[in-house]
């Protein structure tokens, strides 16, 4: 990748200089949906790993009290939280209408509508059916933006409402999938500031030939210019020609819920299981190394609570052993009270 944009998105991406509250906000918004850690993070914030000049675990805490982040099932039917001024686009982009509900579905959703709000438990004595066949109901009906499930705090027992009745003015219709996707993906271009049709689909789970049409009509419109096999913006193609890139040497180990990791996932998995083929302990990826602004490698092991199994730290990058003791400080610093085992294969 050309140098210039690599520093440039490490810039915009806030990993060269962290990010104060007004730049945390236009980051969050242009990455959303946001995550949690991942397996550790249940019920917790979501958070932007090591972009943050400040605690934005617990920066984030206030913005789900205040319900200026709000949950719901987007990319594939995952949870995420996003800005509650851009649950429209959101909605509009993953709209699953529900045309043919199951007597099941149509209970739940009518006992909500008339009585609610309700937590499971009190869906399972109004209705008698048990919590492994409400569970999937209410996640369907989220997924149709029927139901909105009301989670602005840690706690498990939540509130599930009318969506309309918590956002009276979000419209499903008032964007096509295209339309939203345009917005969208200008401010993924700002962030990323290259990227393809790959990336933005591992990204925003919806399909490549949606994701080609709206950047097609965006090239169009001058928003968006061709480079290579993939494309940025207009203004950033200008910018980049006096663009100096910076000189940076930094480390980080980034989990599976982060945005540069599942902007490239499907790519960062198949790297990863081609560095730990034929190994006999457990590598599963735990966390992706990004080195240098380029993913070169992962900790892998097994995922526990508590300390993870740190079986290995696999790498690909030539120099690995010359900056082992970096590397590792940037495995401990995420996994307290762990203790890789190997290095690229050596006992340590």
């Amino acid at each position: 990748m050309d140098e210039k944009i690599l520093s440039l998105r490490m810039e915009r991406q806030c990993l060269l200089r962290k990010a104060d509250e007004t730049e945390y906000i236009a980051l969050y918004r242009d990455t959303q949906p946001g995550q949690n850690v991942y397996w550790h993070g249940f019920g917790e914030p979501p958070v932007l790993s090591f972009r943050a000049s400040f605690d934005d675990m617990e920066f984030n805490r206030q913005r789900q009290l205040q319900r200026k982040l709000v949950k719901g099932r987007f990319a594939g039917g995952n949870l995420g939280w996003v800005m509650a001024e851009d649950m429209e686009l959101f909605a509009c982009l993953y709209h699953k209408p529900l045309t043919r509900p199951t007597p099941q579905q149509s209970e739940v959703l009518t006992l909500i509508e008339n009585a609610g709000p309700f937590n499971i438990q009190q869906l399972k004595e109004e209705t008698g059916l048990l919590v492994k066949q409400i569970t999937p109901i209410l996640h369907r009906l989220q997924e149709a933006f029927l139901l909105y499930e009301d989670q602005y705090d840690g706690e498990w027992d939540r509130g599930w409402y009318r969506f309309p009745e918590m956002f009276p003015e979000v419209d499903t219709g008032r964007y096509t999938r295209v339309a939203a996707l345009k917005i969208l993906l200008r401010r993924f271009a700002y962030r990323m500031v290259w990227f393809d049709a790959a990336m933005a689909k591992a990204f925003y789970r919806v399909p490549e030939k949606e994701i080609r049409r709206a950047v097609a009509e965006l090239t169009a419109e001058g928003v968006l210019v061709p480079r290579e096999s993939g494309c940025l913006l207009k203004d950033v193609a200008a910018l980049l020609e006096d663009y100096v890139a910076k000189d940076f040497r930094c480390v980080y180990a980034l989990h599976r819920n982060d945005f540069l990791f599942k902007v490239q996932e499907p790519m960062l998995k198949q790297m990863v299981k081609d560095l730990t083929e034929g190994l006999s302990y457990d590598c599963e990826p735990l966390q992706y190394l990004l080195i240098d602004g380029r993913f070169q490698g992962a900790s892998v092991g097994h995922f526990r609570y508590g300390p993870y199994d740190l079986n290995d730290i696999v790498c690909k990058l030539p120099e690995a052993e010359s900056r082992r003791e970096e590397i590792l400080a940037a495995v401990l610093a995420v996994n307290p009270g762990g203790e890789p085992r190997r290095f690229m294969g050596k006992e340590l």
